[in-house]
C-alpha cells in the first residue's frame, strides 16, 4: 500500500466502525466544554463526567463561578486530579472570560491558549466540538496510533498534529480525531493490547511496531 492508500484505508474503516461519532465529555455549551476539557487533564473522561454535574449545578456560567473561591472549586474537583492548579485555572479564565470577552468563549485558539491551565490541545478540543472549526487536537492515543500506522516519527505531539493535518483532508478533521481516540481506546491500547482484533495496525502497521509486538508474545 502506498501511504495515500493507507490513508484513505484508515478513513474508511473508522467510518464503517464509527459512522456516528459521540464527544466523550458531557456539556451543554462552549463554556461547559472548555470546563470539562480542563478537568480531563490527566484523568479519565468517566471521572470528569462524574464531577461535572456537581460542578455545574452550582456554576455553569462564568458568573456563578467566579462567586465560588478557588479553594471551593478545588474541593469539588479534587477527585479528577491536580486539583490546585486546574482551580486556579478554572478560576482565573472565568475572570477573564468576563472581563474580556463578555462571558462568552472566543472561538480561536491563540485566544484560548492565553487563559491560565488551557493549553493547546484544550483550546483545539473547544474550537472543534464546540464551533466546529477544524482542528485536529492530538492526545495519547491519536499520538500512539499515528505512530503504529507510520504516519508519524512518534517525538512529540507537536509533529505529530502537524502529519495528521498534512495526511487528513481539513473536512474531516474534526469527526476523524474523536474516531481516532474511540479507536485507540477500543481495539488499539497502550497496555493489553491484542493486535489480532486491530484490524488496521494489523494492515497498515509500522513494520517495526509489529515486529516488536511478536516479539514480545513469543516471550
Amino acid at each position: 500500500m502506498t501511504k495515500q492508500e493507507k490513508v484513505q484505508f484508515v478513513i474508511d474503516s473508522l467510518n464503517e466502525i464509527y459512522p456516528e461519532i459521540p464527544i466523550p465529555l458531557d456539556h451543554k455549551d462552549p463554556y461547559t466544554l472548555l470546563i470539562a476539557v480542563l478537568l480531563s487533564a490527566q484523568s479519565t473522561d468517566v471521572r470528569v463526567n462524574k464531577i461535572t454535574p456537581l460542578l455545574f449545578e452550582i456554576a455553569d456560567n462564568p458568573y456563578d463561578m467566579v462567586k465560588l473561591s478557588v479553594e471551593e472549586i478545588r474541593d469539588i474537583i479534587r477527585p479528577v486530579g491536580l486539583s490546585p492548579m486546574k482551580a486556579k485555572g478554572i478560576h482565573g479564565l472565568s475572570q477573564i472570560l468576563i472581563e474580556k470577552y463578555d462571558g462568552k468563549v472566543p472561538e480561536d485558539i491563540s485566544a484560548l491558549e492565553e487563559f491560565p491551565a488551557v493549553g493547546h490541545k484544550t483550546a483545539s478540543v473547544v474550537v472543534s466540538q464546540a464551533f466546529g472549526i477544524p482542528a485536529f487536537p492530538v492526545d495519547t492515543h491519536i499520538h500512539r496510533l499515528m505512530y503504529r500506522w507510520g504516519f508519524t516519527n512518534g517525538k512529540n505531539v507537536i509533529q505529530t498534529e502537524k502529519d495528521a493535518k498534512r495526511l487528513f483532508p481539513i473536512e474531516i478533521w474534526n469527526k476523524l480525531h474523536l474516531q481516532i481516540i474511540w479507536y485507540g481506546r477500543q481495539y488499539c491500547q497502550a497496555r493489553g493490547w491484542d493486535l489480532e482484533k486491530d484490524r488496521i495496525t494489523k494492515t497498515i502497521g509500522r513494520k517495526t511496531v509489529l515486529q516488536e509486538y511478536y516479539k514480545k508474545k513469543k516471550k
